[in-house]
């Protein structure tokens, strides 16, 4: 006999997408027995979009709420002006409270294509941050040494070629630890590059006498461009981006990650995956077809099935059949003589006429559908004449004249 609806969601909930669990039998034992566990997950909002590798763990915190735990949501208001640095290679610049309240403005919305906001506690951890006295900072400090911090990667790296390390810096995980404290954590899940910081909590909580959470680690996404999802890399997948952006974000991102993808970012089933996964090794499919899918399956979650159907159209469209997109932004600008740098510049298609320049060089610009080549070309232009610029795969400007 087959395990039962609810065996599965368990199984689901523990395996997927999950890197490691401490401890695992104890979660897990937890869970059967019915316990209502309160599972924290916390953000920085150093940025105002939410990223298809910061969905993963929001999306693990779905299968919680939908077995009835209690998701405590965290949004590090007063952790952010440090800025957590377990995958950073130098110091964090310190932000304002005016940007983080700027950044935290649309999290609610983003988070509503996800969770449960009704059945999601919202905290902010500067309600406890800002009141701790230094007496309790000290005890704090004292639970760890200097070794155990530089002896994590990122710090190892920076201090062994001598780049500068913070020590505010050092606090952070103890912050993120004490946050557990404060919300009295059962659980709490993030990335791999978190678990110094979540284990962090676990040594915390025992001082203040509390059952250590368990910790669940989940694997990373990778960019478009291979590397970890990243803001700093510039890789990342917003999950408010436009259908058709995100379609074809999607389209163009290497083959080697989709099948990551399909685990870490959709509701396809394990066993449809392994699926496309052997077809893929065994080249029995074209890795195109598994990706639409995949596109497809993505946009569905974020923007409903319409608009995926007509964002595959759309990409077909412009990428299978090299038509113009159908809807394209237009520009006014005045008549006369223009170099073609300048003229990417002014239709925002390069942020200078240094990167308009290596955009040409690298081939990565048409003009009416040819490819431009000359970088000192100076293009007349007549009232009334209109000129399609192409930057990349996908973006176009019309100008009118």
């Amino acid at each position: 006999m087959g395990k039962n609806t609810g065996d599965k969601k368990i199984e689901e909930l523990l395996k997927r997408g999950v890197a490691e669990i401490n401890v695992r039998e104890h979660l897990e034992e937890r869970i059967k027995k019915g316990e209502k566990l309160r599972v924290k997950f916390g953000i920085d909002p150093t940025g105002p979009d939410i990223h298809l590798g910061n969905a993963i763990p929001i999306r693990k915190l779905r299968q919680f709420q939908d077995l009835g735990h209690k998701v405590v949501f965290l949004i590090g208001d007063f952790t952010a002006r440090i800025g957590d640095t377990s995958d950073k290679t130098a110091i964090r610049q310190p932000m304002s409270e005016e940007e983080i309240a700027e950044n935290m403005k649309t999290y609610k919305k983003q988070l509503a294509k996800i969770l449960d906001l009704d059945k999601t506690e919202f905290v902010y951890n500067s309600e406890w941050l800002d009141r701790l006295t230094y007496k309790e900072i000290l005890k704090l400090q004292s639970l760890f040494t200097v070794a155990q911090m530089v002896e994590r990667e990122n710090f190892h790296d920076r201090f062994s070629a001598k780049k500068p390390i913070g020590l505010q810096e050092f606090s952070y995980p103890l912050m993120q630890g004490y946050d557990s404290v404060a919300i009295k954590a059962d659980v709490e899940i993030g990335g791999t590059d978190q678990t110094f910081n979540m284990m962090a909590g676990r040594d915390i909580q025992r001082v203040y006498g509390q059952e250590p959470q368990d910790v669940m680690t989940l694997r990373l996404l990778e960019g478009t461009d291979g590397r970890k999802m990243s803001k700093s890399y510039g890789n990342i997948i917003k999950i408010m981006d436009e259908p058709n952006d995100m379609y074809g974000k999607i389209m163009s991102m290497k083959d080697e990650s989709m099948v990551n993808y399909f685990i870490l970012c959709t509701d396809i089933s394990m066993e449809e995956i392994q699926e496309f996964e052997k077809e893929l090794r065994e080249e029995r499919v074209n890795p195109r077809n598994i990706k639409v899918r995949l596109a497809k399956e993505i946009v569905k979650i974020y923007h409903g099935e319409g608009a995926a159907a007509e964002a595959e159209k759309e990409f077909e469209r412009v990428f299978r059949n090299k038509e113009l997109p159908s809807e394209i932004e237009e520009i006014k600008l005045e008549v006369g003589k223009c170099g073609i740098l300048d003229l990417l510049v002014k239709a925002k298609l390069a942020s200078s006429k240094a990167e308009a320049k290596r955009l040409i060089v690298q081939g990565g610009i048409e003009v009416n559908g040819k490819d431009e080549k000359d970088w000192h070309r100076i293009i007349e232009i007549e009232k009334g004449e209109k000129i399609i610029l192409k930057a990349g795969k996908r973006k176009f400007v019309q100008i009118s004249f």
